[in-house]
Formats: structure tokens, C-alpha cells, sequence
């Protein structure tokens, strides 16, 4: 093995552990884990949050890096994206939270009523547009 490959991997590994600590530190930025532990009523065992966290970013990682097949076929695909749903949509919802982008929003469209209506129609968009774009291939490489 040569050593440009061998600085190749230190300098990727390395680009690696910034990018997904950075991740982590802004998920903690905006209380994601502590939202979630409040919310259900689980703080106390917030620390089993930080390691499902944790174990998830590097399992996600590994299985992107080496693209081994993990068994479960459609159902479990079905199961796991859910999931990355609810995760996105709880990142989402945290990071507008913290910038408090839904009530300037509606201050700027002069909106005092329907808010449950403004944020159903933006979920329904995603979720369409997500759709039909897998559903048109265009995901495809």
C-alpha cells in the first residue's frame, strides 16, 4: 500500500469525524434529543437517546461507505423509512422552532388564523413531491 493511499485515508477519516461531529453538535444546538426525551416523557433516559443517536450516525455511515445488504427486504425498507421520516420531520420541526420561522412567517402573510392548515399543506407538499420523484425514477442513478 502506497503512502498517497494511506494519507488519502487518514485525510478522509479525518474529513469524516468533522462533518459528522458537526452534525451531532448541531443536532444538540437545538435540543433535538432534549425535545424528544421531554416530550415523551422519557428524561430520565436521555443518555439511551444520545447513544441510539450515536450508534445510528455510525451504522448509517458504515452502511453507506461499504453498501453491504442488510436482510428484511420491502417491509423493513418500509419500516426504516418511516422512521428517517419522523427523524427528519423532528429535526425540522426543532430547527424552525429555534429559529421561530413559522411565526414570522405568518406576521409577514398576515395569517392569524389556520396555522395547523399552513403547516398540513407544507408536510403534504413534501411528502407528495418525495413521491413523485422516487416514483418517476428520478432517485436513480
Amino acid at each position: 500500500m502506497s503512502v498517497e493511499k494511506i494519507l488519502l485515508g487518514i485525510a478522509g477519516f479525518a474529513a469524516g469525524g468533522i462533518t459528522s461531529a458537526g452534525i451531532f453538535a448541531f443536532i444538540s444546538a437545538i435540543g433535538l434529543v432534549q425535545r424528544l426525551a421531554a416530550k415523551t416523557g422519557t428524561a430520565h433516559r436521555i443518555h439511551w437517546y444520545e447513544d441510539c443517536f450515536v450508534l445510528g450516525g455510525t451504522l448509517g455511515n458504515l452502511a453507506f461507505l461499504y453498501e453491504f445488504a442488510i436482510p428484511g427486504g420491502q417491509i423493513l425498507l418500509g419500516i426504516v423509512g418511516v422512521a428517517y421520516g419522523v427523524f427528519v420531520g423532528c429535526l425540522i420541526m426543532s430547527l424552525a422552532e429555534t429559529l421561530n420561522a413559522f411565526p414570522v412567517l405568518c406576521r409577514r402573510l398576515k395569517l392569524s388564523e389556520g396555522m395547523q392548515f399552513l403547516v398540513l399543506s407544507l408536510a403534504l407538499g413534501k411528502c407528495l413531491g418525495s413521491f413523485f420523484y422516487f416514483i418517476q425514477g428520478f432517485s436513480a442513478s
